[in-house]
């Protein structure tokens, strides 16, 4: 069924969910805080926040015209929900209870968010809709993306002052499987509306106080099984303090730091297991629009990605940018923010995240994170 189609049918099918907008969108709100979703995905659309002079912006990426999401070559996951596992698996294959799984491989050797036919290829049930929050339900069948066992899985997104919640729920009541999902947020705080930087991530601030390990990767940025703690002033510390995203290009490996030929990051950090419940554990920060973003969520580990592949030809939304200049993302014009658990843990058994990442009759899987957005003189 296309798109267009779709949206006519759950209209029609689920007479007691509201249809969405003319654009295609359902949009929530709070005080401070908008935010618009479509069922492709899952996906946020658009997210509006105020800067420090009152502006509203639109912080994350995505296309004006909803029916592009379904139907871009590049599917760059903007603001999705994919799985039914995010990020790699090396090789595509794993093995489960003695039995070996081989996967589609849709990045180099190995397979990317579960491959082709992933959950952010799929047009999601709008189950609830009220003014501030919106729920999603997708039935994953079996061996859908090469895995054993049905998936039941839901997304519900909430809103409150200034505040973005993310809840994802989701069980395998039939056979074990692995279950590790995310919202693949594409951040860009000055909305490509500062004009002195080239429109480039690299102005913006992170902080991870409590990431002070990183996976080491190869040069397809798959984890190799090392985990390392990170150095003060070395490429991945953030954890020390704020750090702007660009603080460690004069590192001499900073050009290939996220695989062979990309520079900048796109890899996963671990966070402290002893960490305070309910701490910030990322702060992301422009001091040109004075926007900042908290994160707080119960996964383990995160996945930063500063956008290195972008190749210029995509444009940003009308609801960014400045008037009268062009409309296209540069290279590292992003970044993606992704917590979820560490990255290919079903190939290596020797981290000990089973009971994190394998679900099967009588589990629940439950993720669970928050964005708390303010201003840096607030």
């Amino acid at each position: 069924m296309k798109y267009a189609q779709y949206l006519v049918a759950a209209a029609t099918a689920v007479a007691a969910v509201p249809s969405p907008g003319a654009d295609g969108r359902y949009t929530i709100q709070a005080p401070g805080i908008r935010a618009q979703f479509i069922p492709y995905a899952a996906t946020l659309t658009n997210l509006f926040v105020k800067d420090k002079n009152g502006i509203e912006r639109d912080i994350v990426l995505g296309y004006d015209n909803t029916s592009f999401y379904p139907v871009d070559p590049g599917h760059p996951v903007y603001n999705a929900v994919p799985g039914r596992y995010a990020n790699r698996i090396g090789n595509g294959t794993f093995t489960l209870d003695n039995v070996t799984y081989n996967l589609v491989k849709n990045d180099g050797p190995n397979t990317l968010h579960s491959g082709p036919n992933n959950w952010s290829y799929r047009v999601w049930n709008v189950t609830d809709v009220t003014n501030s929050s919106i729920s999603f339900h997708l039935s994953d069948p079996s061996n859908s993306t090469g895995m054993p066992g049905r998936v039941e899985v839901s997304v519900t997104y909430s809103l409150e002052p200034n505040k973005w919640n993310i809840e994802i729920n989701a069980t395998s009541p039939e056979h074990r499987t692995p279950i590790q999902a995310t919202q693949h947020t594409y951040f860009q705080l000055d909305a490509f509306a500062n004009p002195s930087n080239n429109r480039t991530i690299w102005n913006h601030t992170l902080h991870l106080p409590y990431a002070k390990r990183a996976m080491i990767a190869d040069q397809n940025a798959l984890p190799t099984g090392v985990i390392a703690n990170i150095s003060k002033n070395g490429i991945d510390d953030f954890w020390t303090a704020p750090h702007k995203l660009d603080f460690a290009s004069n590192h001499s490996d900073f050009e290939n730091h996220c695989g062979t030929g990309c520079h900048g990051y796109n890899g996963n950090l671990a966070f402290d297991n002893d960490r305070p419940k309910g701490a910030v554990v990322a702060t992301l920060a422009s001091a040109w629009s004075g926007i900042k973003a908290d994160l707080r969520t119960n996964q383990d580990a995160i996945v930063i990605y500063t956008c290195n592949w972008n190749d210029g030809k995509t444009e940003f939304k009308s609801t960014q940018g400045i008037a009268g200049q062009d409309k296209f993302i540069p290279r590292d014009g992003c970044i993606a923010i992704e917590a979820q658990d560490y990255v290919d843990a079903v190939n290596h058994p020797e981290w000990g995240r089973e009971k994190k990442q394998i679900f099967g009759p009588g589990d629940k899987y439950h993720w669970q994170s928050s964005w708390t957005f303010g201003t840096l003189d607030s």
